[in-house]
């Protein structure tokens, strides 16, 4: 790394693209039922997480044909358009997708549509086991029509998809459409492939149903935690961190580039703490506003973990810079361990909306739980803008 490059975004790269994937498998987003199951390969390729991009394996056959990394159906010889049902991992708020056509180049869908849905008793769908080269059933079929998905709104009209090639494969839609949504229905006309379907937004969980007197993590993807902004993120974004359950391997977490500014030869304090200038930061809005009770913070394995910690809490309408340096008390951290700060060890009382993780002086962090109880903050924040719109 000989130079330090910031990275500059694609100009027709959206802001979306910070939200959490609301449908891929690892937060629980599965195909329901499809119309045309694939010919070739198996549909639920399609949800798969953002850490684990298309592969095209060229000696790679299956008795139905060249095996694809993604969701493709047969060549459609009957009258209509091939469609999947897709129960969102997440429900919330939508604001973009991605269409990901990698290389699907002779062979993609041309034009894709999607529409939404908020189920509050969704009905139970049976797969019966891998059905590729089979279209669906009559009783999925049957199933699948009383939620009359056809006359769902529409979230991206019929819309032209760009071929699977490098520079031209990410289809980006983005949303207008300020409604809790649990289930899509993805449109192909006629018939063809996707390697990959992102859908980027904010959870949205129903909190009258929680106590104010339960525990519960705040920040979490699956609570409507997400976040805002970040100082770096060359080898993981900040985002990983509040995903579900313990990190999958080194790219499911945040990451950040060595510091260039770091010494040649690196000296401790009396303390053992190294003497390294500069962090790096990440800010997350929580689902919830709420006084967090304790921290709980995984660091990475030992090729990447931290040697040290700042966390603080600030909320909305408080200045938050990245430019001044961290005050609250430090915090050191072991490679490869799960720490838990409680509440005699955390300096805030009062009910906080944002959060501000700081690292020194970089490296990455595996997760981030924010326990406690959900409660208002008397002052609202004002201006307050969605992921979306700002980022």
């Amino acid at each position: 790394m000989a130079e330090r490059r910031t990275a500059v975004k694609a100009a027709e790269e959206p802001d979306f693209l910070q939200c959490n994937d609301l449908a891929c498998e690892t937060v629980g987003g599965r195909v329901s039922v499809r119309e045309l199951i694939m010919f070739l390969l198996h549909q639920t390729n399609t949800l798969k997480h953002r850490t684990s991009p298309p592969q095209f394996v060229a000696s790679a056959f299956t008795e139905f044909g060249k095996w694809m990394d993604g969701w493709e159906t047969r060549r459609k010889r009957r009258p209509g358009h091939d469609w999947c049902i897709i129960q969102l991992g997440v429900p919330g708020l939508i604001y973009g997708f991605d269409v990901d056509t990698s290389f699907f180049t002779g062979n993609h869908s041309p034009f894709v549509s999607v529409q939404a849905g908020c189920l509050d008793k969704p009905p139970t769908f049976t797969l019966e086991g891998d059905r590729t080269g089979m279209a669906a059933s009559d009783s999925q079929l049957a199933a699948v029509a009383k939620l009359e998905s056809e006359a769902w709104p529409e979230l991206v009209g019929v819309s032209e998809l760009r071929p699977g090639y490098s520079d031209c494969c990410h289809n980006y839609f983005k949303v207008n459409f300020n409604r809790r949504v649990t289930h899509l229905r993805l449109n192909m006309y006629p018939d063809g492939g996707i390697s990959r379907l992102r859908v980027y937004g904010v959870g949205q969980r129903d909190w009258s149903s929680v106590s104010t007197l339960q525990d519960v993590d705040l920040v979490a993807l699956t609570n409507g935690g997400v976040c805002l902004g970040y100082s770096d993120a060359h080898f993981g974004h900040p985002r990983n961190m509040i995903g579900l359950g313990r990190a999958a391997n080194m790219a499911d977490g945040w990451e950040t580039a060595r510091r260039l500014d770091r010494p040649k030869e690196l000296k401790v304090d009396q303390r053992g703490i190294l003497q390294v200038p500069g962090w790096e930061w990440a800010v997350f809005r929580l689902g919830h506003a709420g006084v967090i009770s304790s921290v709980e913070v995984t660091s990475r394995t030992p090729a990447g973990s931290r040697r040290w910690v700042h966390t603080f809490s600030e909320i909305l309408f408080l200045c938050c810079t990245d430019s001044s340096p961290p005050s609250p008390p430090l915090l050191q951290l072991r490679p490869h361990h799960r720490h838990l700060y409680r509440e005699a060890e955390l300096t805030l009382t009062r009910p906080v909306s944002h959060v501000r993780l700081v690292i020194a002086p970089d490296g990455g962090v595996s997760r981030l739980r924010l326990w406690g109880r959900p409660t208002a903050i008397t002052a609202a924040p004002t201006n307050q803008k969605t992921p979306a719109s700002k980022l």
